[in-house]
């Protein structure tokens, strides 16, 4: 054989296989998922810090889309459009129930236009201050806020969102008043706490985790009934004489509504195989995450109750949008 032979041979060898590598390639599946809320924010954080996992346990290619605002209610919306074939998901929070009663009408029922999936765990939630506030702890900062009514802003992701509503739970719970500043979403929301431009805000601990060990920003306390071992150092709100004030979010999985109950138990399997492994442990742990991946069944009776809890709650802090 020729070497011009064996050269051409060569070159038809690598040509078939980029042509089946293209193939494969055109033909894997991807799966969407949608976050309905903005980059940086908690749930973004422990679904980008998973994705590779659920490459593997889902059998797809992952993308992940945020897609914030008013709520979360854009990105729900994409997520009970879309085909109930499993390939497009959503991971939601605490707004997902709270919405209901926080805005007039929605343009789909959170709970009869989706399929509840798989709630995957909770996240701490601190309350956090810029240190130029001067305050140490909790009962400092409700002496401030109540030397001087309304002259200092709390920051949230937006108006009836879980951040507005953890941190109207602290101010009634110390009986004091501040004004309200919501943004589009947490990433705007921390770089004005970060400059000062307001003065507080409640927030998911991975998403400021950075900034306290920076010491960019103060944790006045974290709204758990118990500390948090990612981050030990910080009280209880209960430790600090305020023992009814308990905030934590929640993330969990759903799809658009007529999924079929295997497809969904599919999912919920490969969430639990994907956060069980060690690198995904690992994270959540850092990250101050506990993780219990439950199944369709736990998580569509859980969204009834929290919606149920959160309509009282929200009577109660007089937040109503058009």
């Amino acid at each position: 054989m020729t070497n011009f032979k064996r050269i051409a041979q060569f070159i038809g060898a690598i040509a078939i296989a980029a042509v089946s590598a293209q193939s494969a390639f055109a033909q894997q599946k991807i799966t969407k998922l949608i976050l309905p809320v903005g980059a940086g924010s908690g749930v973004d954080v422990i679904v980008r810090s998973a994705s590779k996992a659920l490459e593997t346990s889902l059998g797809t290619a992952v993308v992940v889309e945020n897609q914030p605002g008013a709520g979360g209610i854009v990105g729900t919306q994409a997520i009970t459009k879309a085909s109930p074939d499993g390939l497009t998901l959503g991971v939601v929070s605490n707004n997902h129930v709270i919405n209901p009663s926080v805005y007039k009408s929605l343009p789909f029922d959170p709970i009869k236009d989706i399929t509840p999936i798989a709630v995957i765990g909770q996240s701490s939630m601190i309350l956090v201050v810029n240190p130029k506030l001067g305050v140490s702890d909790a009962k400092s900062l409700a002496a401030a806020l109540r030397a001087k009514p309304d002259a200092y802003n709390f920051a949230s992701s937006g108006n009836g969102t879980i951040l507005h509503l953890a941190a109207e739970m602290f101010l009634s719970e110390a009986n004091v008043k501040a004004k309200h500043v919501p943004y589009k979403g947490v990433g705007p929301m921390v770089t004005d706490l970060l400059g000062g431009q307001v003065e507080f805000g409640v927030l998911a601990l991975q998403a400021v985790q950075p900034h306290l060990k920076s010491g960019a920003l103060k944790a006045i306390g974290v709204a758990s009934k118990e500390r948090n071992p990612a981050a030990a150092d910080i009280p209880t709100f209960a430790e600090q004489g305020f023992p009814n004030y308990i905030a934590d979010g929640w993330f969990a999985v759903i799809g658009p509504k007529g999924m079929s109950a295997a497809e969904a138990k599919r999912v919920q399997l490969a969430f639990a195989a994907a956060f069980n492994t060690p690198e995904v442990k690992d994270a959540m742990a850092k990250q101050g995450n506990t993780i219990a991946v439950q199944t369709p069944e736990f998580t569509a009776s859980f969204f009834v109750s929290e919606m149920e809890k959160y309509a009282k709650l929200v009577k109660q802090a007089g937040v109503k949008l058009d």
